[in-house]
């Protein structure tokens, strides 16, 4: 044989053996730049491409729930074949399942893995349309050493929240702080929104919005007890700037050391604990409070998973992209990487886990607890039903609307949607 035929087939065995040739392909995915989310998918996916030799090109979308969902809808009613791999919220499997390939066939032994809350959201007319990727719940973080500093306790209830932060906020400007805040969380008026208020309301035992028979129950004297409450700590212990808070926002002042207590998802964890974190070594982490004696806890349901377009060109690679990302060892990387919560439940007893984020191991039982946003219940909806009550709830924090009125006209607004259908 001429030596350069040998050559040739000797480059093709190393082709065949690495998976690398000409049918490699090129995916997309959506990855969230949201704290370290961009940093930790980017190394995931490379790690896929470098063992089969496709390439992945992450497309970056907005940090704004709101707003990623605004592009996804768009791209995928004009089947856009532009992402193969969506990062979607766990709320968005009724509204965009119908664009997505059934991966159930591909679910086999896996899905008892994974926490049954998320597994049902993954679900949409028994297929499943996206995989588990991490799930999240809302949490109250705090600075240990200024509870220390001022002998006060991890408060249980909002009204003790709203104590103790006022105490350390008056001591801490005393002390020539005057940029100094009691508690930050997420005020704009979006899909965060939704999660805080969500909170409030649960937690004083109003409801969650719509019940799972599909009643709309917003109405009603706990849920307008919550609600002002929460006005009153705007311009309090609160900044008024706190209306245009997203996460990112809430978290950089409190990482600045300029907060006692911050409401976020678990991803702020890692980030507090950097090296380049002013409170690193500082901060602990707590269910949010109750709204008063005959309260509970309540944090949001959250968490994101992975869904392959209907439009993708090259759906099996994809899918096995899904199922890397989503497997066990890549949720522990990003569990002990970036404080991702797993979802996958033996994970949650993993020493390496337990270490890089003591809080993890307890986060089962705030996730048995966790309250849902009615978008099963309301389906095509939701998001309708989501901008109405963020809209609603954004008026009484602004102060231009009484709990009490914006309650009544959230009530008759999502009825007549209900009227057409949900």
């Amino acid at each position: 044989m001429p030596r350069y035929l040998t050559r040739l087939a000797a480059a093709a065995g190393l082709l065949l053996s690495t998976g690398v040739g000409a049918w490699a392909v090129e995916i997309s995915i959506s990855c969230s730049a949201l704290g370290k989310e961009y940093e930790v998918c980017k190394e995931g996916v490379d790690a896929w491409a470098q063992k089969t030799g496709n390439t992945v090109k992450i497309v970056s979308t907005p940090n704004s729930a709101t707003e990623r969902l605004a592009l996804y809808q768009q791209l995928l009613a004009a089947g856009a074949g532009d992402i193969d791999v969506f990062q979607i919220d766990v709320v968005w499997t009724g509204i965009l399942g119908e664009h997505f390939q059934d991966l159930t066939p591909k679910t086999q032994g896996v899905l008892e893995q994974h926490l049954p809350a998320m597994v049902d959201i993954s679900r949409v007319d028994s297929k499943i349309v996206a995989m588990p990727w991490f799930a999240d719940a809302g949490l109250l973080y705090y600075r240990q050493d200024l509870l220390e500093k001022y002998n006060r306790k991890v408060p249980q209830t909002w009204a003790e929240l709203t104590e103790t932060a006022r105490i350390i906020q008056e001591g801490e400007r005393k002390a020539g702080n005057n940029d100094f805040w009691g508690y930050v969380w997420q005020g704009r008026a979006y899909e965060g929104l939704t999660t805080n208020a969500l909170e409030w309301i649960a937690s004083n035992n109003g409801g969650t919005i719509v019940n799972a028979t599909g009643e709309v129950t917003i109405e009603n004297p706990n849920a307008a007890e919550a609600l002002k409450t929460a006005a009153g700590w705007v311009g309090t212990i609160t900044p008024e700037g706190v209306l245009n808070y997203t996460e990112e926002e809430s978290r950089g002042v409190f990482q600045a050391g300029n907060a006692a207590f911050m409401r976020n998802w678990p991803y702020a964890w890692a980030l507090a604990q950097g090296d380049d974190s002013t409170i690193k070594g500082k901060v602990g982490v707590a269910p949010l409070p109750k709204g008063g004696a005959d309260g509970r806890h309540a944090g949001t349901l959250g968490g994101q998973l992975l869904a392959v377009s209907k439009y993708s060109k090259n759906a099996e690679a994809a899918t096995d992209l899904v199922m890397y990302l989503t497997n066990r060892d890549e949720q522990k990387r990003r569990a002990v990487k970036g404080s991702f919560n797993p979802t996958i439940l033996t994970l949650y007893e993993d020493a390496d886990v337990t270490k890089a984020s003591p809080f993890i191991g307890n986060l089962r039982d705030v996730f048995a607890n966790a309250v849902t946003r009615p978008s099963g219940v309301t389906g095509d909806n939701y998001n309708k039903v989501s901008t109405e009550f963020f809209n609603a709830v954004h008026q009484v924090l602004s102060k231009r609307s009484e709990p009490e009125q914006a309650l009544q006209r959230l009530d008759r607004d999502l009825k007549r949607i209900k009227r057409n259908g949900w």
